[in-house]
């Protein structure tokens, strides 16, 4: 764990899909600047693990899992466990998601509603589950949606995963000029293709590097550190006069 810089001090911070790669590396990140984290998940396993990381190297974390965040109910449980412990919300960094991929012959009605309903409704339940609490204490909500909201990729069959991380967009700038009358900003992360369990298979596959590595400025994929690390800055008072943003973590792909 980094050392930590104070910069998120007494902070209570919730992190959606604590349980995977950007979860867990921003449980640990946003932990070193010195919040209280609040991790959930679908997955028990995984959050447990990240809690388990964190607590050992000295941070503050509870994790709420299994959480499906498909439920309001869960939402408001996880909202719950953070005042309790903590007295209230300061930072909700909506991370966690999950995509189903189809081209649009093969795409059926199943398909593309499983990955609107979990890559942007859990984002609409979840920070209605927080606003009141983040109204409170004039928080931040950073949405991770992705570079796909931004350009099409050759070999991805993501027509569903555009039009729902497209929908975050488009939701983080509402949410921002709604946020203006309580002190809440609200900005956005776009990741590229960042190295994961899930993503390492394209070092494999000469025609995916050339696709998804070859349009990076950067020629690398990228590390859930370095998606965490941005995530930290817009939760933080470092970014106090952005709101309605987002900020590519993408290696350079949309600057060519």
């Amino acid at each position: 764990m980094r050392p930590v810089t104070g910069r998120l001090a007494g902070k209570t911070c919730i992190i959606t899909g604590s349980g995977g790669s950007i979860g867990r590396a921003s449980c640990l990140r946003f932990a070193a600047e010195g919040a209280n984290v609040v991790g959930c998940d679908i997955d028990p396993q995984g959050a447990e693990e990240t809690l388990r990381q964190v607590q050992a190297q000295g941070g503050s974390m509870i994790s709420v899992s299994p959480a499906d965040l498909m439920r309001a109910e869960d939402c408001e449980r996880v909202v719950t466990a953070a005042i309790g412990h903590h007295g209230g919300i300061d930072v909700l960094f909506n991370n966690g998601a999950m995509a189903y991929f189809a081209w649009i012959e093969e795409m059926d009605d199943a398909t593309w509603a499983r990955t609107i309903n979990q890559e942007l409704d859990l984002v609409f339940r979840m920070t209605r589950a927080a606003w009141p609490a983040l109204k409170k204490r004039g928080g931040a909500i950073v949405n991770n949606a992705s570079m796909s909201a931004w350009v099409g990729i050759e070999r991805l069959p993501g027509l569903a995963h555009c039009a729902a991380k497209g929908g975050v967009l488009a939701m983080t700038r509402q949410l921002a000029m709604e946020g203006r009358h309580h002190g809440i900003r609200v900005n956005s992360l776009s990741p590229g293709t960042i190295e994961t369990t899930q993503t390492r298979m394209i070092k494999e596959d000469p025609d995916w590097s050339r696709v998804q590595l070859g349009r990076a400025m950067l020629n690398r994929m990228g590390q859930p550190e370095e998606v965490a690390s941005v995530a930290a800055f817009l939760a933080s008072e470092d970014a106090s006069y952005v709101t309605g943003a987002d900020i590519a973590v993408d290696g350079g792909v949309r600057a060519w």
